[in-house]
């Protein structure tokens, strides 16, 4: 019997959503203040066998968490000791914002799905990126080489006029590049207005361009950089932004982010409706994750790396995203379900089914 599903239900099922992420948060990274996470560590750290090859950086486990539950880099230190491959951090934004007002994260217990209207809310740019170089060295003490990979995923300032989100991406790719391992431009959250319509090839291009120069620029390298898509696109607009993707020379493709659909949910409606608009994650992004997944594969093949997010519960939901085309698999949603040991139990997963050493993208 799995202990934390029946935590979950007696401890958090009934509160506030947003506010039991905190305290689910915090408790994570006290345990780890108090180095306990040590002990945690041994029990979660992926076996050597899961070394994972992605546009040019090792990665213990093919296996991370998805940019939105740690947002600020406050707990990358933490999260790593659970057996997390990498952790993207974020969405950042040039500026500080409050994102939107609460109630704004809400769950959908029966269908292990959430639906959030966060709006980016963090510290900015300037702010996070002293935490990413604290965390980044001390990884690098803690892990040498074979440390957990931090990346680092941005976004648009709400307040910044969409003719504007060049130039506010600029800020954050400046102060952020230096500490990441990879970039992530996010244009595919429903929850800043606007923010989607920058998913155009015509759009994207050329802040995919000034993001490339900035981050070489303020790194004094390459930083790999990847483009982060919903799962609402058309057909012909992942096209579009595959093609784009090759043109530009960009090391991958995050696919996807959350959804606006509400299709085929068992939750009550009248549920459903409660929680307003927002971005749908978890379970029932499954199906059209992995078909998003398998679409951009048949075009980009092995030419770059792609990282599938969506859906993701367990070790043979990676196995599957792994075979049908991904590089990289993240998952979040699941993490609220499934509490601190998930990570360790996907890993142990990969590693019973056999899972071997890979390179998984053009180097």
């Amino acid at each position: 019997m799995r202990v934390y599903p029946l935590f979950f239900r007696a401890a958090f099922s009934w509160m506030d959503a947003e506010r039991a992420h905190r305290i689910g948060f915090k408790a994570i990274q006290a345990v780890h203040g108090v180095g306990m996470g040590r002990v945690l560590e041994r029990f979660a750290a992926p076996q050597a066998s899961l070394r994972t090859s992605a546009f040019g950086v090792e990665f213990p486990s093919p296996f991370g968490l998805a940019a939105g539950f740690d947002k600020e880099g406050k707990g990358i230190e933490a999260l790593a000791e659970l057996g997390f491959g990498h952790i993207e951090v974020g969405t950042i934004t040039g500026q500080a914002q409050p994102g939107n007002p609460k109630p704004r994260l809400f769950r959908l217990v029966k269908d292990r799905a959430v639906v959030n209207r966060m709006g980016f809310n963090n510290d900015g740019a300037a702010a996070v990126a002293p935490r990413l170089a604290v965390a980044r060295a001390a990884l690098e003490k803690r892990y040498g080489a074979g440390r957990p990979i931090i990346g680092v995923n941005i976004g648009k300032t709400k307040a910044v006029p969409l003719e504007d989100a060049v130039l506010d991406y600029r800020v954050s790719a400046r102060a952020l590049a230096p500490h990441a391992d990879y970039l992530v431009v996010n244009v595919s959250s429903p929850n800043t207005p606007g923010l989607r319509l920058l998913q155009s090839a015509d759009s994207l291009r050329p802040l995919l361009e000034a993001v490339r120069e900035e981050s070489t620029a303020a790194a004094g390298h390459r930083v790999p950089l990847l483009v982060k898509i919903a799962p609402d696109l058309a057909d012909g607009d992942l096209d579009d932004v595959a093609q784009l993707a090759l043109e530009l020379g960009l090391e991958g493709i995050i696919a996807t982010n959350t959804t606006i659909g509400r299709e085929g949910l068992e939750s009550d409606p009248a549920a459903v409706e409660a929680c307003g608009a927002g971005g749908l994650s978890g379970a029932p992004l499954k199906a059209r994750s992995l078909e998003v997944l398998r679409r951009l594969a048949g075009i980009v093949g092995d030419r770059l790396a792609l990282v599938s997010v969506g859906g993701v519960e367990t070790a043979a939901d990676v196995q599957e995203r792994l075979a049908a085309g991904a590089s990289l698999v993240q998952g979040y949603t699941a993490f609220l379900y499934e509490g601190p040991f998930w990570a360790a139990s996907v890993n142990r997963g990969l590693t019973k089914a056999g899972f071997v050493t890979r390179r998984t993208s053009v180097e």
